[in-house]
């Protein structure tokens, strides 16, 4: 019968399940929104809490930061031009380049000026000069500018600033913007120290070479003091400014109190200046991608000086500063005003072309490398003897959720499950159901239970996962005129009616910018939205485990599209799902991720949410499957499914077959290929239920 023409008992409508209180009638769009809101206020909670418990040292800011804590050797310096006024070029790592201008006599005093991200160094150099005597380097930043976010060699390029452009490369393997700048600043500071072993360094930071600066200055002793200008006040709304600021776990233990008592007691003062406020990329007509929503307010001068307040009482001292707005950096650093003539020097059009291409090829040579980091850290950990696997990849799990996941606490609440019947055909009653996990974070979906089923007996469970921006329903609609029949083919309902029971959970991947800003809201606390479905997940497996018609040990997890990503990273973590099986994702993922050669990359398009801290070199797709090994576990691929290309689906599914050949389950990996789209196929995934769940 068509889901349109199911019946409808009037006398049962609305009747809950026994056990549960009654639930109320709402439309589907607001209990999804109420769900995002709720998870949104949670996240907030846990901002507001993270500074009482933060514990910083330098090792945890290096891995924030995504680099080592010992600072990278100077390569080569190239000097251009005569006189006290020259550009330079020093080489970081091979192919990548702090650039800038140098003034001065090559002799201390010596001053690194950062100025901020859209200033050119000509124009930082022509308002502080170098010291009378001594010597300043200017580094270039990557600017906002969106003139060169492409990759020449492809052809491939996005309407996001240079700095999203570098962003959205280089987080899915381990590598921030802010780190790769405080690294090429490192650099020229070891450059300082080789040519002058007893140099005292200071540093000046603008804008967002205040946000580099000072995250330069806490990691590196080697700066002797610091002025920042335009930049000091509270961290908690980071996910409100530029996605290129974003640092996975760096609010657990710093905000701009906690980065700057590990400057202490060399000093640092802190000017609050309001530089121009920046508010976004402007979205272009008919842009394929839109760049990540996000601003650089204005200084507080208030707010900067309740986070210097809250740094003194980290680390007593007179070492912190607030000064005039209007103050002068190098009087403040120096007691006096040292400065020479300003010089005069024309901008190198060039520069941030030379910046952005060589981060650029940089990044995407790291991809090539990604393989081989994980064969390391990971396959060759595998044990040997089958016998030795549960042990080891049950710490795994805990590894993959705890550093890449994220963890967030038990479900805290009781559920207090509330239910109603929504619909019911010849064969299958249909029940909405809502659970409480968190204060204000609820699991909600729908279940379908076969009507055939007698007394005593406990049946096989199937969680079919929808897609982005999909609804419990959606997997249920088999009304074929429906924009939810052609991606899902009503396969939650199909396999109810085969005798399966059948859940439809609500993953709250929807709404566009606002479940995003969720993802940006706890990346910085080492968190993502996988945090959050995973421990709704939890309470749902307990839940279902408790029906009186579900079998508790064959509880099985399918998916497509976002619900393809959610069989691989909810499986991998809960072993409450007996098997999994991923439809519409399955990929190379870390380079589909950021590849700019990959035509189906995340670089082009909107969903700025998706990159994941350092999936590069932890976990990519196949590492995910060996996680959820030795469970049963299948891809469905269409070879006209625009989320991928084969070759590169099979590239990685061949680490999955051969993985369970070498744990004695030779047969439990399979993968269809079928020749279709973006959709449920639903022919060899339902054999494949069968086989393993005895339906």
């Amino acid at each position: 019968m068509r889901f349109g023409a199911l019946l409808l008992a009037a006398a049962a409508f609305g009747q809950s399940l026994p056990g549960t209180m009654p639930l109320p009638p709402e439309p589907q769009a607001g209990w999804s929104a109420a769900m995002v809101t709720g998870i949104d206020r949670m996240a907030d909670r846990l901002l507001a809490a993270a500074p009482a418990t933060r514990a910083p040292d330098r090792a945890k800011l290096a891995a924030a930061l995504g680099v080592e804590l010992a600072p990278p050797p100077p390569g080569r310096m190239v000097l251009t031009g005569e006189g006290p006024l020259r550009s330079f070029s020093l080489e970081v790592t091979p192919g990548v380049f702090a650039e800038g201008v140098l003034h001065g006599t090559l002799t201390g005093p010596w001053v690194l000026l950062l100025p901020d991200a859209d200033d050119t160094v000509e124009a930082a150099v022509s308002r502080h000069p170098a010291p009378a005597g001594g010597t300043l380097l200017a580094m270039q930043l990557i600017s906002r500018g969106v003139a060169h976010s492409e990759d020449p060699r492809t052809g491939m390029r996005a309407h996001v600033s240079h700095r999203e452009w570098i962003y959205r490369q280089a987080f899915v393997q381990g590598v921030s913007v802010p780190g790769l700048e405080v690294d090429a600043a490192r650099a020229l500071v070891g450059w300082i120290g080789r040519l002058d072993p007893r140099a005292s360094i200071s540093l000046i930071g603008e804008g967002e070479g205040g946000h580099v600066g000072l995250h330069l200055a806490a990691l590196d002793e080697r700066v002797a003091r610091i002025a920042l200008v335009g930049f000091f006040g509270p961290r908690e709304s980071l996910w409100s400014e530029p996605i290129d600021r974003n640092l996975c776990g760096i609010l657990k233990d710093f905000g701009a109190a906690e980065l700057a008592s590990l400057v202490a007691p060399r000093p640092l003062v802190v000017i609050p200046r309001s530089l121009t406020p920046w508010e976004g990329v402007p979205p272009v007509p008919n842009a394929r991608v839109l760049a990540a929503p996000g601003r650089i307010p204005a200084v507080s001068e208030p707010d900067a000086r309740a986070e210097a307040l809250r740094a003194l009482r980290l680390r007593g001292g007179d070492w912190l500063r607030i000064a005039k707005a209007d103050a002068d950096p190098m009087t403040e650093l120096f007691g006096r005003n040292l400065g020479a003539t300003a010089p005069t020097f024309i901008p190198d059009p060039s520069r941030q072309q030379r910046l952005v291409g060589a981060l650029t090829r940089h990044l995407q040579a790291r991809f090539d490398l990604n393989d081989t980091v994980r064969q390391a850290s990971f396959w060759k950990r595998v044990p040997v003897k089958p016998s030795d696997y549960p042990a080891f990849v049950a710490l795994e799990r805990r590894k993959f959720e705890e550093q890449v996941i994220g963890r967030l606490p038990d479900p805290d609440v009781p559920a207090d499950v509330r239910t109603r019947l929504v619909r019911e055909t010849d064969k299958v009653r249909i029940h909405e159901v809502m659970m409480d996990v968190w204060q204000g974070v609820p699991a909600w979906g729908w279940l379908a239970v076969p009507k055939d089923i007698p007394p005593g007996e406990r049946r096989p469970v199937v969680v079919c996962q929808h897609g982005l921006e999909g609804l419990p329903e959606d997997v249920l609609d088999d009304r074929r005129e429906s924009a939810a029949y052609k991606p899902y083919r009503a396969f939650a309902l199909r396999l109810a009616e085969r005798g399966y029971v059948t859940f439809s959970p609500h993953n709250p991947y929807r709404g566009g910018d606002a479940f995003r800003v969720l993802q940006r809201k706890l990346q910085p606390l080492g968190l993502s939205l996988y945090s959050v479905i995973n421990g709704q997940h939890r309470r749902i497996l307990e839940w279902l485990g408790g029906l009186p018609e579900a079998d508790p040990a064959r509880i099985a997890f399918y998916g497509l599209s976002y619900g393809g990503k959610s069989a691989m990273r909810t499986p991998a973590v809960l072993d409450g799902y007996c098997l999994s099986v991923c439809s519409g994702d399955f990929n190379e993922w870390v380079r589909k991720v950021g590849s700019t050669s990959m035509p189906m990359s995340y670089v082009k398009t909107h969903e700025y949410e998706i990159p994941e801290w350092n999936l590069g070199g932890t976990y990519n797709y196949a590492e995910m499957a060996a996680l959820i090994a030795p469970r049963p576990f299948m891809v469905e691929r269409g070879h006209s499914d625009g989320v991928g290309l084969d070759e590169w689906v099979d590239h990685e599914f061949a680490k999955v077959r051969r993985h369970y050949v070498r744990i004695g389950r030779p047969g439990d990996a399979v993968i269809e290929h079928f020749d279709g789209g973006h959709w449920i196929n639903g022919v060899g995934t339902f054999e494949f239920l069968r086989r393993h769940l005895g339906r």
